[in-house]
Order: C-alpha cells, then structure tokens, then sequence
C-alpha cells in the first residue's frame, strides 16, 4: 500500500505561523525544535463536506501532548481553529481533505537539546491535502514487527509527538516483508496497534481493543467504541495476544487518515474467510455516517460547487 499524489495539491498553501506559503517555500527553520529532534506534537484531521470531525477531541489531544512536554506557550484553540480555516479557504478545500496539524516548541537560538534555547514561542504548522483515506478497502496485510511500542517508562504513548522512529522503523519491516503495515508489539508481547493505526479483533460478535498502555487514545477507535455502545454491539478493552488476532473472526484498523480498513492477513494467516467482515462493514459504515454528520464546520462550499 502506498499513497498516490494528486495533482490538485501541486500549487497547495500550507501555513506557518501566519504565513501561507506555497508548498515548495521553505518556512522551517533549521534551529526548529523539530527539525533538531522531533519535539514537537501533531494530529490529524479530516474534512468532511466543510466539517472537521472530532475537531475539540483533537485539540484537545494536542494541548495535552504539548502540555505534557512543558511548551511554554500553546496557541489557543481558538488561534488554531483561525489557522486551519484560513489554510482551506486559501486553498479552496471543501471534502476528501486531510489536515496535518503541527505544534513545535519553536526556533533556538543555537542547536542544541536544552528547551532554555527555545526563547521564540512555538511554531504552528498547518499542512492541508487532497486525500481520501488512504487504505485499499479490500483489506490489509500485516506482519508483525521486530520493533516493540515503549511504554511510559520509555516514551509515554499518550504524547502524541512528532519522535516517529519507532513506527519509521517498523513501516520499513513492512515494506521489506511486501506487506501493507506493521503490527506492533508492547513491551510485553501484547498486541498495541500498528505503526499507524489502532487495532480492533471481532469474536463471537464483540469488538476487542487492545489497552492504550503502549498507543495513543486514538480520536478514531473511541468513536468506534462509543458507536458500538450506542448500537448494541458489544465492546471489550484489555490485554490483547498475537494469536488472539489470528483466530479472530475478523480484524479491522481504525485512523483519522484511513478511517476503517480490514485486514485479512497477519503473519501469512488468513483472518477469518479471508474477506472484509459483515462486522467491519457495519461499523466502517456506521463511522462513515457519523463523522460526515458530525464535524464543526469551517468552510462553505464555493460557489458553483466543490473545487477541482
């Protein structure tokens, strides 16, 4: 599985501090936090006919990364709200659109690890594309990682920060292997997500999710849960082994970037019949539905109908 460009962000305008910028203008220091060493927070949003779903959960998320890393300023929400809107408005963005969203802890003013050399405030990134989800629908294929999810003892899952080595590291087991991602492991040998999503098993009719011990609280798999709930279906959290997820009936991924994606191989072993579930059509529809009705505006549609 690999993304496809689309010709429609070739001129895109991405944002940065109050600068828009055209994609091919530098607007990243050197001396940024992130470039020197990932310390940075970011989160992904979709837009849905003018609407971003889970917009607060999501800024809600990025506060709590940026606040747990002791960014000395953090732009409001109100701020952010103002960035990205202008962003899909400059670029004429209305749906099928993917937000990267990107808070550093700013310029310093020399290399080095010390945040004391950060004496700018943060940096604000908005980087707007054309993209529908990202994932073949007919469903994935996993094989299951060397590299371990640390634990809060290491790197504390519930930053969501910008330090992606550990899932870089895994995606290229991944692709070596000719597979589209990689499950990874926590410290324990439990199941924790894969380098990009959360992970969701279906036996006898229950949703089974892996703890959030070793993963971020993804904003996708606790809609997912709070849908399941609200329809009767039901849902465990816990402690979840590799060969629980062999002999699932069916296995699915959850992301903002993909949305709900099958998957019908782990390790060379066929997951259930080896097709998308009657479950994961349910709740990957269900989701579908939810999130394009529930999303805080912030664009209209142009005039004479969507871009091109």
């Amino acid at each position: 599985m690999l993304q496809t460009y689309d010709e429609r962000n070739a001129g895109l305008r991405y944002w940065v501090n109050g600068r828009l910028l055209h994609r091919d203008e530098p607007g990243i220091s050197p001396f940024d936090s992130v470039v020197q060493g990932g310390d940075g927070v970011w989160e992904g949003l979709r837009l849905y006919r003018g609407a971003v779903f889970g917009l607060g959960a999501h800024l809600a998320r990025l506060r709590r990364s940026a606040t747990a890393l002791g960014f000395a300023e953090i732009p409001s929400d109100e701020e952010i709200v103002e960035a990205v809107t202008a962003t899909l408005e400059a670029n004429s963005m209305y749906d099928g659109v993917h937000v990267r969203l990107t808070l550093t802890r700013g310029p310093k003013v020399t290399s080095g690890m010390d945040p004391r050399l950060n004496r700018a405030g943060p940096t604000l990134i908005v980087l707007a594309e054309h993209k529908p989800p990202v994932y073949d629908t007919g469903g994935l294929t996993l094989i299951t990682a060397s590299v371990r999810r640390p634990g809060p003892d290491v790197l504390d899952p519930k930053i969501h920060h910008n330090n992606l080595l550990n899932s870089i590291l895994a995606k290229i087991e991944a692709n070596a292997a000719g597979a589209d991602d990689a499950l990874m492991l926590d410290q324990r040998g439990f199941v924790a997500e894969t380098n990009a999503t959360h992970l969701f098993a279906v036996t006898d009719g229950t949703l089974v999710t892996p703890t959030t011990a070793a993963c971020p609280e993804g904003i996708t798999r606790q809609t997912v849960l709070e849908l399941a709930a609200a329809d009767g279906i039901p849902a465990v959290v816990r402690d979840v082994s590799l060969t629980e997820m062999y002999t699932a009936d069916e296995v699915f991924c959850t992301g903002t970037m993909g949305e709900i994606a099958a998957v019908t191989t782990i390790d060379g072993r066929t997951i259930g019949n080896g097709q998308v579930g009657p479950m994961t059509q349910r709740v990957a529809k269900r989701y579908q539905e939810h999130a394009a009705s529930n999303g805080v505006r912030l664009v209209d549609e142009p005039i004479g109908g969507e871009p091109v």
